[in-house]
């Protein structure tokens, strides 16, 4: 082993042992992400204070930095950040070795929506102040991104008449076998005629259901219905059948730095709307009086 780089015994005691900040490099990006942090003032932007009774919460400092962490490292899903916490060392660092539980970091995400976007626009004006955003180009562009909602649980007037006629399809091909197994008289088909009979009362259940939901289709503002995530929207791309449900994010980034100055989601599928509003948003973000606005077609 003399011709290879050894490393050093896991079991080998520290006479002067390391501390959590020697494995964190001076220009790691969770120094920039304490730092800012720490000078906001969380009250003015939105975040709740502690509760006067109950157990102690965590700080709205600690979360919105392991939210910002996981932001800046695609790490989005709140079971992953709770992973990244416990195991990772520049979180240690940035949250002092505390682990919040999946549910905790969701909650914070969903209670404090507003106070994180204020967060962004304050981001924005430090940027500004840095000299960081040039402010003259901006590229406007739309990302969709998957929802919770399955596409089994999203309804159209275009997909329930496709389940119709697939339920249809299949009560017929049952009704066939049926009448197959009536005709033979063993044990062996009453139990499969039996079994049978269930099936299709289960699937004209389901078409009752989708009857149903027809209706309330039929009757929402935009003919369109998700169960697990209701502001989910169906949304078709340009290859078929690969469409997803979920939301339209609109991002505008100065040409220069390459830092989103304004972003807004949506549950449109298509851009065509957004240009104007995401320009005005782009120029408050700005503040520049003469903006170039650049998209696609």
């Amino acid at each position: 082993m003399g011709r290879f780089i050894e490393g050093c015994d896991r079991r080998e005691v520290q006479l002067m042992p390391d501390c959590i900040d020697d494995y964190v490099a001076e220009d790691s990006q969770v120094r920039v992400i304490d730092v800012f942090v720490d000078e906001l003032d969380l009250a003015a932007l939105g975040f709740g204070d502690a509760a006067a009774t109950g157990r102690p919460g965590y700080h709205p400092a600690t979360m919105l930095k392991l939210y910002l962490y996981g932001y800046l490292n695609q790490v989005q899903s709140s079971r992953r950040l709770e992973r990244e916490a416990g195991r990772n060392l520049e979180l240690m660092w940035l949250t002092g070795r505390l682990v919040p539980d999946f549910k905790t970091i969701a909650d914070f995400r969903r209670d404090n929506g507003e106070a994180i976007r204020a967060t962004c626009h304050q981001f924005v004006v430090l940027c500004r102040e840095l000299g960081l955003i040039a402010g003259g180009t901006v590229a406007v562009d739309g990302s969709r991104f998957k929802a919770v909602n399955t596409r089994d649980r999203n309804f159209t007037p275009g997909a329930i008449r496709r389940r119709m006629e697939q339920i249809e399809a299949s009560i017929e091909r049952y009704l066939g076998l049926l009448d197959t197994a009536d005709r033979q008289e063993d044990e062996v088909a009453q139990v499969r005629t039996t079994r049978l009979g269930e099936r299709l009362e289960a699937l004209r259940r389901q078409m009752r259901e989708l009857q149903e939901m027809e209706r309330a289709v039929a009757d929402a503002p935009d003919r369109q219905i998700s169960l697990t995530d209701p502001d989910a929207r169906a949304m078709a791309s340009a290859g078929k059948g690969t469409g997803l449900v979920g939301y339209n994010l609109q991002a505008a980034v100065d040409a220069e730095s390459h830092i989103i100055v304004a972003h807004e989601v949506i549950n449109v599928g298509h851009d065509r709307s957004q240009l104007a509003n995401m320009a005005r948003k782009a120029r408050e973000a700005t503040g520049a009086q003469d903006l170039t606005v650049l998209a696609d077609r």
